[in-house]
């Protein structure tokens, strides 16, 4: 019986395990800040203070800001071409890093021999936000827009009276993502900024801050 109480005086004086130590509050802010996309943190940084004063805005939350930026692509007449419309999903899905979502006609049109509603996709876009949107615009603007052929900037002229913009790709193979097998089905691409408090003169500066390369005003 002795050695019985021994043991179990033995157990409970076992002292408790140490809890996990947590990581330092310093560390996690640190990496938080590494992974922020470049274009994002000089919009908050610079850019926002920057607009404010030259667009002789009263409110900082009037200043305009990029909120989504969708990218898409039509198929048209190979709308039945497997191949094809497979290819055009999975460039959207390796340029933008995201599934992109099939679109069915909104309406008849004769002459591709469309129906409102028919099962075949018309179609593949992809609505980008927040950090991903970021960095897909930084990579279009310094690393694909510089690979068009014969480049001499982007329209000026393509704003809507909402101040959001729009921009047409001929081919995908301006992308690095972008293998020899995915171009052998060659396709074009429509990029729109999405843009929160635009105005064609506000929006044009804000992606003119971001390095667009807008053509050259004549005079």
């Amino acid at each position: 019986m002795a050695e019985k109480k021994t043991a179990a005086k033995a157990e409970t004086a076992k002292p408790a395990a140490k809890p996990a130590e947590k990581p330092a509050k310093s560390v996690a802010k640190k990496s938080e800040a590494k992974a922020q996309p470049r274009l994002k943190a000089l919009y908050n940084k610079e850019y926002k203070a920057k607009l404010l004063k030259e667009l002789n805005l009263k409110n900082i939350n009037q200043v305009p800001e990029l909120k989504k930026v969708i990218v898409s692509s039509g198929v048209g007449k190979k709308r039945e071409d497997k191949k094809f419309t497979e290819t055009v999903a999975l460039t959207l899905a390796k340029i933008t890093g995201q599934a992109p979502t099939s679109r069915l006609a909104k309406k008849s049109i004769a002459t591709f021999k469309i129906r409102k509603g028919m099962g075949a996709p018309v179609g593949y876009l992809v609505t980008l936000r927040n950090d991903k949107m970021y960095e897909f615009v930084d990579r279009l603007i310094n690393i694909a827009l510089p690979h068009v052929r014969d480049f001499h900037g982007v329209s000026r002229e393509a704003f809507d009276k909402q101040g959001n913009y729009n921009l047409g790709l001929k081919e995908q193979t301006v992308f690095p993502e972008i293998t020899f097998e995915d171009a052998a089905a060659l396709h074009g691409l429509e990029v729109t900024f999405i843009i929160k408090n635009g105005s064609k003169e506000g929006s044009y500066k804000l992606l003119e801050l971001f390095g667009m390369p807008f053509q050259k005003e004549v005079k």
